[in-house]
């Protein structure tokens, strides 16, 4: 059966995925794709609510094995009501962090066992998986430091502290070494310009004409 394409974006704090998101979306729809953008946790109204159980309050809030059913309930009802639709019209779906973010953040970063997360990840396998991600790459250090100058409550994970985000790091450097035929990596460490330029080469290989 037909499906569209769907593209997920990776990386710790402050890399630059949310811009880059909307600048693919809006070089699609110029080249007359239909495109969507879309995030996680959220992108449905369900996944909304519970997004902001997650990104909101103490870092200590929840522990890594309630953060990954909480992760995966958003996820099942975005994909039900969001990006499974989408595929199926054959659109094109570009998501902010998608299942390797849980991998990294909830058992690289958090301690979540890999059981839990491999066994949750095989029912999202199923159904929908990416088929390019793009994991941008930026020193933790000053991914936190682009980060600080947000506004909003959303700042649990970036509360954190670095050592937890260098291991964020490694954990998606390992994801793309592992699984090169779906990841590329990208250098968020350049100017806004050349990173799109970057990341339309890696689209622009799977984009049928």
């Amino acid at each position: 059966m037909a499906r569209g394409l769907f593209i997920t974006l990776e990386g710790g704090e402050g890399a630059g995925k949310s811009t880059q998101a909307a600048r693919l979306v809006a070089r699609l729809t110029a080249l007359g794709r239909i495109a969507i953008a879309t995030r996680e946790p959220g992108g449905s109204p369900g996944a909304e609510a519970i997004r902001n159980l997650l990104v909101k309050g103490d870092t200590d809030r929840w522990s890594a094995t309630a953060e990954t059913l909480l992760m995966y309930a958003a996820r099942i009802d975005h994909i039900d009501r969001v990006i499974a639709p989408a595929l199926a019209r054959e659109d094109v779906v570009v998501c902010d962090r998608f299942a390797d973010s849980t991998r990294a953040y909830q058992g690289a970063g958090g301690g979540a066992s890999a059981d839990l997360i491999e066994g949750l990840e095989r029912e999202v396998r199923v159904h929908c998986w990416p088929d390019l991600t793009l994991i941008f790459d930026l020193d933790p250090a000053a991914g936190l430091t682009r980060a600080a100058g947000r506004t909003g409550a959303e700042t649990r994970f970036e509360a954190k502290g670095l050592e937890f985000h260098t291991r964020l790091r490694a954990a998606f450097l390992a994801i793309a070494v592992a699984e090169p035929a779906r990841c590329r990596i990208i250098d968020a460490s350049a100017d806004e310009d050349a990173v799109e330029a970057a990341v339309w080469r890696a689209v622009s290989e799977r984009i049928q004409p």
